[in-house]
């Protein structure tokens, strides 16, 4: 009866990792760009670690990677 509700808070939950993963890859490349190399692998490390998580959840759940919308 109520399997939407549970569908929606699925792909919430994939919308708001989907949107952290891309938020930092966007500050990884805005720390190259003004030269801190090292803030820019600690970014990018901190995106793989939510790709990772990301990439779970998508198995879990049986979804796709493709973005939402």
């Amino acid at each position: 009866m109520f399997a939407w509700l549970r569908r929606r808070r699925v792909l919430r939950e994939k919308q708001r990792l989907e949107r952290l993963h891309l938020q930092l890859l966007t500050a990884a490349r805005d720390l190259q760009r003004n030269g801190d190399i090292q803030g820019f692998a600690a970014k990018t490390a901190e995106a793989a670690v939510v790709e990772q998580q990301l990439e779970r959840f998508l198995a879990e759940h049986g979804l796709t990677a493709a973005p939402s919308r």
